[in-house]
Parts: structure tokens; sequence; C-alpha cells
């Protein structure tokens, strides 16, 4: 077999392996996917992000069917977690995919839909140079799924369910400081409801808005399938409407904006009428090629 292509880029450190594939002719695994997603015997990411046509996906049986708003003739991103299982949606993904596009000169458009599981993703690049990039990601409908709680070290985080394509728990604890935050212990799975997410659930540790400063929060994040990760662009939005919602703000109707810091750099996240919009940045770092004999091998 030959070479296979690869890049590898991050948004705000949430890291992914980028595989360009228009024929859609990789076979994807998911102990492939693991294994390119391992950090010492693989290239080391938070997820792959596969780049090709929603209808050559479809044709190749990758897609049963074409998302809403979503054509055959649009970019599509095929997001898979580190552990090789299949996402719906992934917001710093999306800024990556949109910033490859541009640098390898397979898109001219600033303004176009990127195709996802959960449905179509217009985006805008801002700018997208062979290495720097900034997008801002329409990530679509947020929902409020109802209060649940987030248990971690014997401690119980009261939290909202918020669907952003993708479940959520959002938990911002009134007198958790930045500080607090950095020494929470992540490196093991925070408990939650199985009944209210059944196919598991993305945890995010949110500190409240300040009374008299910038509308700006701190997050972490356990995301299901992968573990901690640096960023998670689908629950930054998760976090700014739970930030909000417990200041009064309705998500169905109102509209606000909250810069979120993670662990991997800042966002903005934009509410307005129960859709989100997400702007940060893009890195793309290095390009590849991985050994046909390894790829068959796994």
């Amino acid at each position: 077999m030959d070479a296979v292509e690869f890049s590898k880029g991050h948004g705000t450190e949430n890291d992914f392996v980028v595989l360009p594939d228009p024929e859609a002719a990789l076979e994807l695994t998911a102990s492939r996917v693991a294994a390119l997603c391992d950090r010492r015997a693989g290239i080391g990411a938070d997820g792959v992000l596969r780049v090709a046509k929603a209808g050559k996906l479809l044709d190749a049986g990758v897609l049963d069917a074409l998302p809403e708003g979503v054509a055959g003739d649009d970019w599509f991103m095929d997001y898979r977690n580190g552990d090789g299982s299949i996402a719906e949606m992934c917001g710093n993904g999306v800024r990556v995919f949109a910033h490859y596009l541009a640098a390898a000169g397979w898109e001219q458009r600033t303004d176009y839909v990127v195709g996802s599981r959960a449905g179509a993703r217009p985006v805008t690049v801002h700018s997208g140079d062979a290495v720097h990039g900034a997008v801002t990601v329409a990530m679509g409908l947020v929902r409020e799924l109802g209060p649940s709680t987030a248990s971690l070290a014997g401690w119980a985080y009261p939290g909202i369910g918020i669907d952003v394509g993708n479940p959520h728990l959002a938990c911002v604890a009134a007198d958790l400081s930045g500080d607090d935050l950095a020494k929470l212990d992540l490196t093991v799975p925070p408990g939650y409801d199985p009944d209210l997410f059944p196919q598991g659930v993305n945890i995010e540790f949110v500190t409240p808005l300040p009374a008299d400063a910038e509308p700006a929060v701190d997050m972490r994040v356990y995301e299901r399938g992968v573990g901690e990760t640096r960023s998670c662009g689908t629950g930054t939005v998760a976090a700014a409407a739970a930030v909000l919602h417990r200041e009064g703000f309705r998500i169905a109707e109102d509209s606000g904006e909250v810069r979120v810091r993670v662990p991997g750099g800042a966002v903005s996240v934009r509410l307005a009428g129960g859709q989100a919009w997400l702007r940060g940045p893009s890195v793309l770092l290095a390009h590849g090629r991985l050994a046909g004999e390894w790829w068959l091998e796994h």
C-alpha cells in the first residue's frame, strides 16, 4: 500500500490528525484511529479529521444518509474520537478542518458549509495561511436538556445538560475559582447520570461570570472517548450557555457573548435566539506520510 498523507493541527491545543481523503478510499477502523492517536506509538492526537466531500462518503458507505442541510458537494468533517469512536461534532475540529482546506488550496471561499454528523455547520475563514488561521463556526442549535449533576472525587457538582449537536453537562460552581479549577483531578472520569446521557457525555467544570469584569470564564473539560483535553469547541459553547443561564439568560431567546479560557488558549462564544457561533484560532504545524505497512498492520 502507498504511504498515507496526513497533517497535524490544533485549535486551542485540542489536536487532530488530518487525513485528506478526497475519494473516501481510506478504511478508518476504530483500531486504526486509536493507533494514530496514541501519543507514544502513533502520531498522537485527541481525534482524527477525515477530509472528503459528503457525497463521496455516502457512496463509500461511510455515511448512511446525508445529514440535515448537507449537500453531496459539501466538504464533510468525518470526525473520530481518540479511542476510535465516531462523534457527531467538534467545534475546534471544524476550525482546523476549514483552515486545512484554505492552506491546502482546496477551498478558496471564505464562507461556506462544512458538513458534520450533527448537520451543516457554516464557517467564515477570517485568515488561513500555511500555519495560522482564524475561523468562526456557526455551531447551530443550542438546547437545554435539564439539570443534572456530575461527581468528582466524592464531590457533587450541579450542572445543566446542553445539546450542541453532541451532549454536554456543564457545571458552573459558584465558589469555584480559577485556582480551584486547576486543582481538579480529571485523570479519572467524572460520574454522571446514564439515564439522561445513555451515549455518554462531555463534562465541563466552569467558573461563574465575574460581577464587575468582562464576561470571561475559565473551563476544564473531560471528553467522552478521550479524557481531559486542552480544549473542546462544543464544550466552550455549552459552558457559555450554562454561565449565562445561571444569570437568568434564556437560551432560546436572549443574546450574549462570553470569552471562554481553556488550558489551551481562549475562544469567543456568541449566543442569540438559541443559536451559537464560535470564533477561535487554528494552527497547522506539520505534514507527513504514514508508512503503508504501518497502516495495514493496524
